[in-house]
């Protein structure tokens, strides 16, 4: 409600604006293009550790800021990781964007508003991330921080907190749901210029984005899961991050064979990630 409230603020008008503006300019979208590669980046480091784990082969399941630390600690790494940085920093600029200039013409009804608000959290999530890369950058991390049990633990003790946990376990199931929709839906296609390619290149992209979409559903819909069952038992012990549920896939029966094709997915994700720096309409 919080952020609905800043979507719809004293000085709204104004800002939504002056935000247009800003998105408009030419630089506004190369950043928003950086972005897109740069979150492909960090999905395509998740998804090939995750493959290298399925196949034995001495990989791991992490999260985003792990994906980060892998890059400072390989070859090149503060310089690949500055350049990542300044990427992370382009997509938070372009999430904003998204929400206060309205950039996907989403509108200001209430079906709009929550679109944009979720574009808003979205950059504050990826705000953090950022700003882990940059601190890892000039040598001041201290680590990711609280995860996502210290985060559940916090909320945790909050009035009705273990109602918000809940709440917020079924949003992200939520939005695991819209990302299965998407997929079976093609959805993406809407904003992806693909007119110069081949009709069968193009056949061949949307089916890598379908399968890369579903798949971060099928991860979202993980840690939903977990989270309410963390609520509902009130244990933050529960609740697992990215890393920790592709680990819980990787645990099931036949798990080498469902976190390979889960991996396989996160790295067709990025693939999509990459195709919406190319080839998105801004």
């Amino acid at each position: 409600m919080a952020t609905m409230d800043v979507m719809r603020g004293p000085g709204m008008e104004r800002l939504s604006r002056g935000a247009k503006d800003a998105a408009n300019h030419p630089w506004a979208k190369k950043l928003g293009r950086m972005g897109y590669a740069a979150k492909g980046c960090v999905y395509a480091i998740i998804g090939v550790l995750a493959l290298k784990l399925a196949a034995g082969e001495g990989g791991r399941a992490t999260d985003s800021h792990g994906a980060v630390a892998t890059v400072a600690h390989g070859p090149f790494g503060i310089a690949l990781l500055s350049l990542l940085a300044v990427g992370l920093v382009g997509y938070v600029i372009w999430r904003f964007a998204q929400a206060f200039a309205d950039t996907e013409d989403k509108g200001s009804d209430a079906k709009g508003l929550a679109a944009r608000a979720m574009y808003f959290i979205s950059g504050v999530i990826y705000g953090s991330l950022a700003l882990f890369a940059v601190k890892t950058v000039v040598g001041a991390s201290q680590g990711k921080g609280k995860g996502t049990q210290g985060w559940t633990a916090t909320l945790m003790e909050q009035p009705f907190g273990r109602v918000l946990v809940v709440l917020v376990g079924l949003g992200i199931i939520g939005f695991a749901l819209k990302q299965f929709h998407t997929a079976w839906k093609a959805k993406f296609r809407e904003k992806l210029s693909l007119t110069g390619l081949a009709a069968a290149h193009q056949h061949r992209i949307e089916r890598v984005c379908q399968f890369g979409i579903a798949a971060r559903g099928v991860v979202f819909t993980v840690i939903g899961g977990f989270l309410v069952l963390a609520g509902v038992d009130a244990n933050p012990g529960e609740a697992k991050g990215l890393g920790e549920a592709l680990a819980v896939v990787a645990r099931q029966p036949a798990g080498d064979v469902l976190l390979g094709v889960v991996a396989a997915g996160l790295v067709a994700y990025a693939a999509y990630l990459f195709l919406q720096a190319r080839y998105r309409q801004l």
